[in-house]
């Protein structure tokens, strides 16, 4: 009962941070019924991006931006959600998607140019898209520059990212590498480390650059669990995966970009790679009990308990 209080007492923000999906949604469609505003759509959008519903998702943030259309943080949402419904439809869908991902992020720029996060989508985007529909390393590279002055690190990684797309491995680590020196040695910048290492098959070097990261200051908490998918993916170390996700489990400030449901979930995967089933469908219940309806954690704990 008293956690329950707790969680009442949480606003939404801190119930998606949380990775209290479901409450966060309930709580939301009650203040939308009395304050429709911009805020709880945007919210409301985020809640269904957590949980990859992106077709729940998207007229949500189509609403934040019409209710408040000169808010750079809205139109970020709303071309991060068409962006990852753009990954999962046929190409003519995806091409039209495209055009809307790129006008949204350009428009958050244009309203916010110091967001270095919004800044980084752009850049992505640019580098991603086909010049047909306005990619460009170009572009990319310009972004990168205005980044630096913002978040010097994260200009390093787009750097990084640049070499990569021009097949320049050696320009990409080393990018890599002087992102962690700009960093002071942070986790986010050993894990993009680690996933360059993984994308180039040195998987012995991807695992210590995950150890260096276990040991880094933490200043991007997400970077536990993504270090914990490279290894999952990979097929390697798992005992470091599994400490990696239940840190990550015990901060007492979780963020939204890595919901605690899917934390549970990985650990669950994890203990099943390690024939833990009972403390996998442990794991798979503490995800449901945190968004119901997330389907990996349903089929996981299915597999467990059959």
């Amino acid at each position: 009962m008293l956690s329950s209080l707790i969680a009442a007492a949480q606003s939404p923000q801190d119930l998606l941070a949380a990775g209290r999906v479901d409450q966060a949604i309930q709580t939301l469609e009650q203040q939308i019924h009395t304050t429709p505003t911009a805020e709880n759509y945007n919210l409301v959008c985020r809640a269904h991006f957590e949980l990859g519903a992106w077709d729940a998702g998207i007229p949500a943030c189509e609403k934040a931006t019409s209710l408040e259309p000169d808010n750079g943080l809205y139109h970020l949402w709303l071309g991060r959600i068409y962006g990852e419904k753009a990954d999962r439809v046929n190409f003519l869908s995806a091409t039209s998607l495209a055009g809307k991902v790129r006008a949204e992020f350009e428009r958050a720029v244009e309203l916010s140019p110091n967001n270095w996060e919004a800044r980084t989508d752009l850049a992505e985007f640019y580098l991603e898209a086909p010049a047909v529909i306005g990619g460009g390393k170009d572009k990319a590279r310009a972004q990168a520059a205005l980044i630096a002055p913002l978040n010097p690190a994260i200009a390093h990684w787009v750097g990084a990212r640049i070499a990569e797309r021009s097949k320049d491995n050696a320009a990409a680590e080393r990018e890599y590498r002087a992102a962690i020196e700009a960093s002071h040695g942070g986790a986010r910048a050993w894990v993009n480390l680690a996933g360059f290492y993984r994308h180039t098959n040195r998987l012995d070097d991807m695992e210590q650059a995950l150890r260096s990261m276990e040991s880094a200051p933490l200043d991007h908490p997400a970077a536990l669990v993504d270090g914990a998918s490279l290894l999952l993916r990979t097929g390697r170390d798992y005992a470091m995966a599994i400490r990696l996700v239940r840190r990550y489990i015990a901060l007492p400030n979780t963020v939204e970009e890595s919901p605690v449901f899917k934390a549970h979930c990985m650990l669950g995967e994890l203990l099943e790679k390690e024939s833990d089933r009972s403390a996998a469908a442990e794991e798979y219940r503490a995800a449901l009990a945190l968004a119901h309806g997330y389907r990996p954690a349903q089929d996981g704990l299915k597999r467990v308990t059959r």
